[in-house]
């Protein structure tokens, strides 16, 4: 009876779409220098930015 589940859930993850095991189609690259420094001036800017409007609030 065991069995007979085992090869039911066995097929039944076959059949579902998009979660088929493939084995690493790529090689994760670390970031460079220059885009860590980009991510770092978008943070800064989205934190001025939001510091600016915050103030702006306040005096209004």
């Amino acid at each position: 009876m065991e069995s007979l589940v085992e090869t039911i859930k066995s097929k039944v993850r076959g059949l579902r779409p998009g979660k088929k095991k493939v084995g690493k189609p790529y090689v994760k690259m670390d970031k460079s220098a220059s885009v860590k420094v980009e991510i770092r001036s978008r943070k800064a800017r989205k934190l001025i930015d939001k510091t600016l409007r915050s103030a702006d609030k306040i005096t209004k």
